[in-house]
């Protein structure tokens, strides 16, 4: 694997063609992609993403990388894993890269979760996207002690996606869904506030949702608990060189303006203005 290092904000990021290993559909509209990392890659930490290079077809001519939060990374097969939803021109190329081919990516970038030590009982609430963006704070929770409760939401019973992985990771898995009417943001909120009185919950995090994470805003504020969302955005370089992804976010009674690629992309809870 040829790599090119460069120095941005005093960490090394990297380009590298990785080997694909698998590539799979998960359901209709998401597809799982796992692929062979140098060591570089596999320091990524949960809430870090890459800048992938979508290849061009005959019909998709994608201009920029598409940044993908990392699903899992696997030091032990020095793997990294990508889940990623099939909605665009880029995507719809990417999807179409084979077992055996080469996926460029360029990385880790941004910024991650900072949950370390200081939470007992974590409470992850995730919807779409967010379902891979937050699957390796999971893991790594558990690996500090911390005492994990995953609350995944989505359309309906085939698209909750990674309960069995977070489950074998050891996070208690709750699920809800738009088909039977337990994704309602009043009921969800009911779940977290009994998760925190309860069962002493002391941090959340979200991601995937305006809805999940406007609720808990309030909730967090409400009990004094701690959150951190992690947020999505367009973005042409990923390394805050372009502006693309600036975003408002609160600090105190003012607005101010971060870049979410390389401020974030995960950020406190309630500096966000939207997910």
């Amino acid at each position: 694997m040829d790599d090119v290092r460069t120095m941005v904000t005093g960490r090394s990021i990297v380009e590298v063609e990785c080997g694909i290993v698998t590539h799979d559909w998960v359901n209709d509209s998401y597809k799982h992609l796992i692929a062979e990392a140098p060591a570089t890659a596999l320091a990524a930490r949960p809430g870090q993403f890459f800048h992938i290079l979508c290849p061009a077809d005959s019909v998709d001519s994608p201009y920029l990388r598409r940044p993908m939060s990392v699903y899992r990374v696997d030091r032990d097969a020095a793997r990294i894993e990508f889940l990623y939803k099939v909605a665009g021109a880029g995507t719809r190329t990417l999807s179409s890269l084979e077992v055996g081919g080469k996926l460029n990516v360029f990385g880790p970038l941004g910024h991650g979760f900072s949950t370390g030590q200081r939470a007992r009982h974590a409470a992850i609430v995730a919807r779409g996207v967010g379902l891979s963006t937050l699957a390796p704070l999971v893991e790594a929770a558990v690996g500090d002690g911390i005492a994990v409760t995953a609350i995944l939401s989505a359309r309906s019973p085939e698209y909750v996606m990674s309960d069995k992985y977070l489950e074998s990771a050891g996070a208690r898995v709750l699920t809800v869904t738009d088909s039977d009417g337990t994704s309602d943001v009043d009921r969800v909120e009911d779940m977290v506030r009994r998760l925190i009185t309860d069962e002493g919950v002391d941090y959340v995090a979200t991601c995937g949702s305006n809805r999940l994470l406007f609720m808990l805003q309030r909730v967090c504020a409400e009990t004094d608990v701690r959150g951190e969302v992690a947020m999505e955005q367009r973005m042409g370089c990923g390394l805050g060189m372009c502006f693309c992804c600036v975003s408002p976010f609160r600090k105190g009674d003012e607005l101010v303006y971060r870049r979410v690629c390389c401020d974030g992309p995960v950020f406190d809870i309630q500096e966000a203005t939207a997910w």
